[in-house]
């Protein structure tokens, strides 16, 4: 025994012996494909799509009920309804107060939750394996039966004005407001939240009316994954408890005109800024587009983080910011991205000159092969560790599902991402990257920058409500 010890002993220090070339990074190993557990499918007569995953790892359920249901189904005089009837959804039924329901999910050990996004509305839960009937019944319960009691929709009331006024006093809020309003359009994706006007406006009956119209089953997706029961057992169960839910005729779905990407220039008036916040963009592409991928990798060699192109520019070269980064923000019908800085009046002109110069440079050169290969390595490696927990994974098909996307999109994810050449980034950032029909919004003082501004193009001044 003593001498494997120090045939280990030697055999380290001989390692340690050797030189290391600290001005190369270390290379990565091979990123494996990402394999999704089995999927079992199947639909209830009343429409209801049921998704399975079996994940014995851990003694624990994740579920989602995700329907077609977001922002974008707003009514144009209720921006935000979405939103509000996901925050009181969970807060009683007929047969339960809120208090009723928040004992309940903790003596499951579990937790209960609903939020809504651009294209759908959520309701989470989770719980200990041997809770899961019990998780079910109530997950039904809050979905069929949620009322919206008068007092909790005044504490919504309340809470998300007090809310609203607080993201309303943050430049960037209102450069996301903004830009989203000259991107999209008159189409349904161009709210990004409430007015006060539309918050106090709500009541039960309103949010009830849109829970009944589109919380349905036949709109609906109840997704499983942990260590659960007999497969005949579970379905035996969730028969039981979903299948008396009746379905529904759904409402038209909106309209989507979305206006041809153009050169504008916004600039939102916010009186006493000391610093310019800059959004530059455009509509993008859907993930269903063969063009997602090629763009994905180009944004964030643009600025996907502290090795981006925006990065180590405007930050580290020039000291213009403290952030510079790009986005991709992808919908069922459509996406756009945008090119993020905040700067001090001073530097403004520059800073707003060196982001349109990185757009325009990842449309007029290919991405040489080293860089490009250190952004595949990293959107690879992170996109498998947001899918190394249950919830990781149940959010993830069930956002498949709410943007109309096949399972198989999470398991080619890396592939494809790695398969992306120089050729193909160039061809779509020459396409939606290149600055010429992007949007430039600024939110700042425009006593400060405005005539700065101008050198850019024709300018319309908002106010910051």
């Amino acid at each position: 025994m003593n001498r494997f010890f120090a045939a280990m002993f030697l055999s380290a220090l001989a390692l340690v012996a050797q030189p290391v070339d600290r001005t190369k990074a270390p290379p990565t190993p091979p990123i494996p494909e990402y394999k999704l557990p089995p999927v079992y499918e199947t639909k209830l007569p009343n429409g209801l799509s049921v998704v399975v995953v079996e994940d014995a790892r851990f003694p624990l359920v994740s579920a989602r009920l995700a329907f077609q249901a977001g922002s974008k189904f707003d009514p144009q005089d209720r921006p935000g309804l979405a939103e509000a009837v996901a925050s009181v959804l969970t807060e009683g039924t007929k047969s339960r107060t809120s208090r009723q329901i928040s004992e309940e999910t903790d003596s499951m050990g579990g937790s209960l939750s609903a939020g809504a996004g651009a294209d759908g509305l959520t309701l989470s839960g989770s719980a200990l394996s041997d809770n899961l009937p019990r998780l079910l019944t109530l997950m039904a319960d809050v979905a069929m039966n949620a009322n919206f009691p008068q007092d909790e929709v005044a504490l919504y009331q309340q809470n998300r004005i007090q809310s609203l006024r607080a993201e309303r006093s943050q430049p960037a809020y209102l450069a996301q407001e903004k830009i989203a309003a000259v991107v999209y359009g008159s189409s349904p994706y161009a709210h990004i939240g409430p007015t006060e006007a539309a918050v106090k406006s709500l009541d039960p009956k309103t949010l009830a009316a849109f829970k009944d119209a589109r919380l349905v089953p036949n709109n609906a997706t109840l997704l499983l994954i942990g260590k659960l029961p007999a497969r005949a057992a579970l379905l035996k169960n969730i028969e039981q408890q979903y299948g008396a839910w009746q379905q529904k005729a759904l409402p038209a779905a909106p309209k989507y005109d979305f206006p041809a990407p153009k050169r504008q220039i916004v600039l939102v008036d916010r009186p006493g800024s000391v610093q310019a916040d800059i959004h530059v963009g455009r509509l993008a592409p859907t993930r269903a587009s063969a063009d997602f991928f090629p763009l994905m990798v180009g944004i964030n060699v643009l600025g996907g983080g502290a090795n981006s192109r925006m990065f180590k520019d405007i930050r580290e070269k020039q000291g213009f910011a403290y952030d510079a980064h790009s986005e991709y923000d992808t919908h069922r019908e459509s996406g756009d991205l945008q090119a993020i800085t905040q700067v001090r009046n001073e530097v403004f002109e520059p800073a707003l000159k060196a982001v349109l110069a990185e757009m325009d440079q990842m449309a007029a050169d290919p991405v040489p092969a080293d860089e490009l290969s250190g952004v595949k390595n990293f959107m690879a490696g992170m996109y498998l560790l947001r899918l190394e927990t249950q919830e990781g994974v149940v959010s993830q098909l069930s956002n498949m599902k709410i943007l109309g996307l096949p399972n198989s999109f999470l398991e080619t994810y890396t592939a494809r991402v790695r398969a992306v050449e120089p050729a193909q980034m160039l061809g779509v950032a020459k396409k939606y990257v290149a600055s010429g029909d992007a949007a430039i919004v600024v939110v700042g003082d425009a006593s400060k920058i405005g005539e700065t501004l101008k050198k850019f193009g024709e300018v319309t001044i908002a106010k910051a409500e």
